[in-house]
């Protein structure tokens, strides 16, 4: 029997755009609570645990894993790794301690993702030609400048192609806002003070007199429809099998999970490509999906690919998504998972349906897409 990784435990520092409630923590304090409540609530010894992977993607430098690993309390003889893949690191981040865990390099891995934009370095490169120095917010994505679009670009190239209108994506913005505030109540569950910050700060009543008067970013990409960049930490535990079933309780199991190069002009399509590999390695369609945590870096990016996958909106983002939280790069996709995790396992006491399937997908910068399919179980 193939050997298969379990999540036992998953929760997230409150989400707040950059320069707001969380801007004066470096990425060590926003990591740290989280982790060390993620171990309490887990019953997971710290001397257990052999490997905190961390995703960040704004250039922290050094190793922030490791700086993490020692402000957590964690033992001295867990390293830390950092990764970078942009909006995919927090998501890939599980995914590969999901690899370490099967392949039993290690029992008991912490993965996830931090991101400070409120506290990032600045970025520079030097001019070959003048010699002088230049500070940047955006790297290249690709070798070729003509084919490497802004962002906000190219989610409007995509928005032309499929005819997603500016209404249409408002109107998704608007029902993300919504939802967040009709989950309040069950986030708090998912998610641990950190500074004296209790909740998500910046899902609000979102109208489309506010969404009309946004400004424009590029074309049909407004402030509205746009996530807006953030402050933020997620982690998850990942366990081999013997010590899931000793520990019991609701849980998460990694069915699959799949990084995927696309079109780099294309960025946000690369999510539908990486959920059909996920689905197919499992020989399942989107109709037997329980839930699906789809990232809202932008509303016509989440809008495309639930259309080109036909996946059911409704049992998309139902605490609502990154339009309603905010984009901490590094750390989106482990929320996803923080996510994926809190409405499952919920489910899975109130409901005992079966199979109880959930997915999680992200978009990233130079056509980046991935994707994890988990079951509820326990």
């Amino acid at each position: 029997m193939t050997a298969q990784a379990y999540i036992v435990a998953s929760k997230r520092s409150p989400i707040a755009p950059r320069n707001g409630a969380l801007s004066n923590l470096e990425l060590h304090q926003l990591s740290a609570p989280v982790i060390e409540s993620l171990i309490r609530s887990s019953k997971i010894d710290k001397t257990q645990i052999d490997e905190l992977i961390v995703g960040n993607a704004l250039g922290a430098g050094g190793n922030p894993a490791r700086v993490i690993a020692l402000a957590s309390g964690l033992n001295e003889n867990v390293a830390g790794l950092s990764i970078d893949r942009q909006c995919c690191s927090g998501l890939d981040a599980v995914l590969i301690a999901n690899d370490m865990v099967i392949s039993g390099r290690a029992s008991v891995v912490i993965a996830g993702g931090a991101e400070s934009y409120s506290t990032r370095p600045q970025r520079s490169r030097r001019n070959t030609e003048t010699g002088q120095w230049h500070a940047y917010e955006q790297p290249a994505f690709t070798p070729w400048p003509d084919k490497d679009p802004d962002m906000a670009q190219a989610a409007d190239t995509l928005a032309q192609q499929l005819d997603i209108s500016v209404d249409v994506q408002n109107e998704w913005a608007i029902h993300s806002h919504q939802k967040a505030l009709n989950a309040l109540a069950r986030l708090k569950s998912e998610i641990v003070c950190v500074g004296s910050v209790e909740q998500d700060t910046y899902a609000r009543n979102l109208s489309h007199t506010v969404c009309q008067r946004a400004p424009r970013i590029h074309g049909s990409i407004t402030a509205a429809n746009t996530a807006v960049a953030a402050d933020g930490a997620a982690f998850s535990i990942i366990v081999n099998e013997a010590i899931a079933a000793g520990l019991g309780g609701p849980q998460l199991r990694i069915q699959s999970g799949c990084t995927i190069g696309a079109d780099p002009q294309l960025p946000g399509l690369a999510p539908v490509q990486a959920i059909q590999a996920v689905l197919a390695n499992q020989k399942m369609v989107s109709s037997e999906l329980r839930y699906v945590e789809m990232m809202e870096a932008y509303a016509a990016q989440a809008i495309a690919c639930i259309q080109q996958l036909k996946l059911d909106p409704a049992i998309c983002n139902v605490g609502g998504g990154g339009l309603a939280r905010g984009h901490p790069i590094g750390a989106s996709g482990a929320v996803l998972i923080t996510r994926l995790f809190s409405e499952l396992t919920a489910a899975t006491l109130t409901e005992k349906r079966r199979p109880n399937f959930g997915l999680a997908a992200i978009a990233a910068a130079g056509g980046l897409g991935s994707a994890v399919l988990v079951e509820a179980v326990g």
